[in-house]
């Protein structure tokens, strides 16, 4: 017996693990700074932490009141409905709950390319035809209208993040508007702004408010530290919010995240922090890698060195994690998370030892 054909879908590939590396390269998994996986160097919030810890005991129960309070807590944060927050495992939940939403089989989306692999996979495992509109590493990988119109052919879902993965770039606010107001009535525009703390970027959640084919993810995994709890979830238009009962897998999102969620939103000195920080370390590898680097607006920087992916062995030879960008289309370049001060400033050193 075999599964159905998904030739079609290219895996997603994480960035490579400490414990992994450490074993492999024969490494104390200590020593080792990992900036593969845009995760937060600083860890979650120690009032997440201890609210996992204050919650442990009661994860024999479902998370209904659990659900109900994170979503209160988020829609009065945005005031917006109550119904408007679609809490979800993670932003890809996100991604699912709208493909489940929208899709029949047959329908096409657009996604950008490059992009997040998740995209075109949550489509297809609804039947869906997936095409792409290009981000020209010529153009600085620049995000404007043309670039998605001109690809546009009445497609159902339209992707668009900002800021971009792996790249950096942005969509202004007036250009996911203009996105929005010259595509079919019938077509969701889905902002991603998984990394949306990161930069001083207006967000577009008032399109949420204006519009009815607009759509936002957000995520607890970056900027909140909760990225192994899996938390994340969308903004929609109230005109059809009610469809998330019909599409949400029950329970999907844990108490303990819920519980985690809401304790890392109260504590605002971390998000701080965490942003401050990956702005530092933005600038500092702009100004100290030998090699060239796009402007980024999320807490990574896109950085071009040759061979991505011998560099990135060579760098983890060193007990320097860094993300081959290969599997974005884009081989000759490497993703460096924003780390910690020492963290950053010793990636660079690592890099501009291997880098050619």
């Amino acid at each position: 017996m075999d599964p159905r054909d998904l030739s079609a879908h290219t895996p997603y590939r994480a960035g490579r693990g400490v414990e992994e590396v450490a074993r492999e390269r024969g490494l104390d998994p200590d020593t080792l700074v990992k900036l593969s996986s845009n995760e937060n160097p600083f860890g979650p919030s120690p009032a997440a932490v201890e609210a996992i810890r204050a919650a442990a005991p009661t994860v024999h129960t479902y998370p209904k009141a659990e659900h109900t309070d994170l979503s209160a807590r988020l829609a009065d944060d945005w005031n917006v409905a109550l119904e408007q927050v679609w809490l979800s495992p993670g932003g890809d939940g996100v991604l699912d709950y709208l493909a489940r939403a929208f899709l029949d089989p047959g329908d096409s989306v657009l996604v950008p390319e490059p992009g997040f692999a998740y995209y075109p996979m949550s489509a297809r495992y609804r039947d869906a035809t997936v095409d792409s509109y290009p981000l020209h590493k010529s153009e600085d990988f620049a995000q404007t209208p043309a670039n998605v119109l001109d690809s546009y052919d009445g497609h159902r879902i339209v992707y668009v993040t900002t800021p971009h993965n792996p790249t950096g770039s942005e969509m202004a606010l007036s250009d996911i508007e203009t996105v929005a107001a010259e595509t079919a009535d019938e077509t969701l525009v889905l902002v991603d702004e998984a990394y949306a703390e990161f930069t001083d970027a207006p967000n577009a959640h008032g399109l949420v408010d204006d519009r009815e084919d607009v759509a936002i993810l957000r995520t607890f995994s970056k900027a909140y530290g909760l990225a192994g709890l899996r938390l994340g979830y969308a903004l929609v238009p109230e005109a059809w919010a009610d469809a998330y009962e019909r599409v949400n897998t029950p329970f999907a999102v844990n108490s303990l995240a819920c519980r985690a969620g809401l304790a890392a939103l109260d504590d605002e000195e971390h998000v701080e922090r965490t942003v401050e920080t990956a702005r530092w370390a933005r600038e500092y590898m702009h100004d100290h890698l030998d090699a060239p680097t796009w402007e980024s607006g999320g807490n990574f920087v896109l950085a071009e060195v040759g061979d991505g992916e011998a560099v990135t062995d060579a760098a983890m030879d060193e007990g320097v994690i860094v993300r081959d960008c290969s599997s974005f289309g884009l081989p000759e370049c490497v993703r460096i998370t924003c780390g910690t001060r020492e963290g950053t400033e010793r990636a660079v050193g690592v890099l501009n030892e291997v880098v050619d």
